[in-house]
C-alpha cells in the first residue's frame, strides 16, 4: 500500500510504502493481516526501513491506533530496521491511524480492531483499588461473624439462706412464724436473689 505525495521541499517524489501480509491462523480460524515494514521513498530510492511490530487485524477487520510511532514516549510501534539505514535520523508519528489492506467494500473501513490495551494503567490502577476494597469488605464480614452475642440472660433463684437486716417495724410484714416443738423460727416469704449472666 503507497502513499504518493510527490514533491515536498527538498523530497522528490515522496512515497509512503506499507508492506502488509495476510496470513490462515488456525487458532482463530479465520485469516489475518499484518503490517510489515514501512518503507520511506524520495530521490527515487529507499531511504529509510521501519519495522512494524503490534499492528495486526482479522482480514475482515481494519487496523487503529490512536498513535503510531518510531518514539518511545508512543510505545515505539515502528522499529528502525537497521543501525546503519538512514531511519535512524528520522522520527515517523501517524496520528489517528488506521489501515486496512484487504477485503475493502465501498471504500469505507471495515469495524476496527484497536491497539488499545487491556490492561493500561488506569485499569490496573482500578483493578488494584478494587481488590483493596474487598478485602476491607471481607475483613469487616469476617469481624461481624465472630462478634460475640450481648443479650443479657437473667436468673432469679429463691433463696431463704439470705437474710438482710431489717428493722423492727418492717419484721411483721417481710416474716411469718413458724411454730415447731415450741420454738418460734422465722422463713422470709419474698426474698429473691437474682443470678445476670452476661
Amino acid at each position: 500500500l503507497s502513499l504518493k505525495f510527490g514533491d515536498v521541499g527538498n523530497l522528490k517524489g515522496l512515497v509512503i510504502r506499507f508492506l502488509l501480509t495476510t496470513s490462515y491462523y488456525q487458532l482463530s480460524v479465520q485469516n489475518w493481516f499484518s503490517l510489515h515494514r514501512l518503507q520511506l521513498l524520495y530521490n527515487h530510492s529507499i531511504q529509510a526501513t521501519f519495522n512494524a511490530t503490534r499492528i495486526h487485524a482479522p482480514s475482515s477487520y481494519s487496523y487503529h491506533c490512536e498513535h503510531v510511532s518510531s518514539l518511545q514516549r508512543y510505545d515505539a510501534l515502528l522499529i528502525p530496521s537497521s543501525a546503519n539505514d538512514l531511519s535512524k535520523l528520522w522520527e515517523v508519528t501517524f496520528i489517528d491511524f488506521q489501515i486496512q489492506g484487504f477485503n475493502i467494500q465501498e471504500g469505507h473501513f471495515a469495524y476496527a480492531k484497536d491497539c488499545a490495551s487491556f490492561f493500561s494503567p488506569a485499569i490496573l490502577m482500578g483493578l488494584v483499588m478494587s481488590l483493596i476494597l474487598l478485602l476491607v469488605l471481607a475483613y469487616a464480614l469476617h469481624m461481624l461473624i465472630h462478634l460475640k452475642s450481648l443479650d443479657r440472660h437473667y436468673e432469679c433463684k429463691t433463696s431463704p439462706a439470705y437474710f438482710a437486716q431489717m428493722k423492727d417495724s418492717d419484721i411483721g410484714d417481710e416474716k411469718e412464724p413458724l411454730r415447731n416443738s415450741g420454738s418460734e423460727s422465722y422463713e422470709l416469704r419474698n426474698q429473691d436473689f437474682c443470678k445476670i449472666y452476661i
